[in-house]
């Protein structure tokens, strides 16, 4: 049985995307849950299956925005149904090179974290949407495919990953643009304000110092990496719980029960 903790390769990424989609480095992918499809329509699963809605995500008027095409004059609701989850959450582990995803069955618990990664993406990318911020041009869209491709191998296997998931490659370029564009928004949020202060570094390397066995000139690299991504960490946690109190988020599905209750 396949665990995500047995890859041997982990794809570099930015400390704000390990942040904001952490399910990818610390879940493993076990028995059958759920084998979907990225590019079917809303609501419905390949071979004419009524696919099931496991979340529905609607962003609340005069929040970010001042629309009227949604509820109480709100965006339209997103729903995330099963198969785009289980789609969504395979190109985020294979994003972070985990590839034998592309054929992996999800566990359930996987599908839950990936799912708690979905509606933070459609939380921050609808707000940048409606704001008409932070948005993603069509090379990084490109340039992200291209990493993807290259992930997975080649052309064909791209090709193979598509049909398996019977998706397309709109389908793909889609999710690979969201999530551009929700790591830019909490990017844009948190960079500036989680930066350390070399006084700060300092003074936690000489009320730890017994934990270090070189220099403080040594360390202090690590040390500051430490404390950015420890402040950054709780900056993201803080501004995705607030999105979550602004907006509304209701889970349908039963693996995802309960789920999300420590950032609300």
């Amino acid at each position: 049985m396949y665990n995500l903790r047995t890859e041997r390769r982990l794809t570099p990424v930015s400390p704000h995307r390990r942040i904001l989609f952490p399910f990818a480095c610390a879940v493993g992918l076990c028995a059958v849950a759920a084998r979907g499809a990225g590019g079917t329509e809303a609501g419905q699963a390949p071979g004419g299956v009524i696919d099931r809605v496991v979340a529905v995500v609607q962003l609340r008027a005069g929040s970010a925005s001042r629309s009227t095409s949604g509820a109480e004059g709100g965006p339209p609701p997103e729903v995330i149904t099963l198969s785009g989850l289980d789609f969504e959450a395979r190109v985020a582990l294979i994003q972070r090179g985990a590839v034998r995803a592309a054929t992996e069955p999800l566990d359930e618990e996987t599908l839950r974290r990936a799912l708690e990664n979905a509606i933070n993406e459609r939380l921050l990318a609808g707000e940048a949407e409606v704001l008409g911020a932070w948005r993603v041009e069509p090379a990084e869209v490109d340039a992200a495919l291209r990493a993807f491709r290259d992930e997975l191998g080649s052309d064909a296997a791209l090709k193979t990953f598509l049909a398996r998931h019977e998706a397309d490659i709109q389908a793909l370029e889609r999710v690979l643009e969201r999530h551009l564009r929700a790591a830019r928004v909490i990017d844009s949020k948190v960079r500036l304000r989680a930066q350390v202060a070399d006084s700060e570094v300092k003074r936690y390397f000489d009320e730890h110092r017994g934990e270090f066995s070189g220099t403080f000139e040594e360390v202090r690299p690590l040390l500051r990496e430490k404390l950015y991504r420890e402040r950054a960490q709780q900056l993201v946690d803080a501004e995705l719980a607030q999105l979550r109190r602004t907006h509304e988020v209701r889970r349908v599905a039963p693996f995802a029960q309960g789920a999300g209750k420590d950032a609300e």
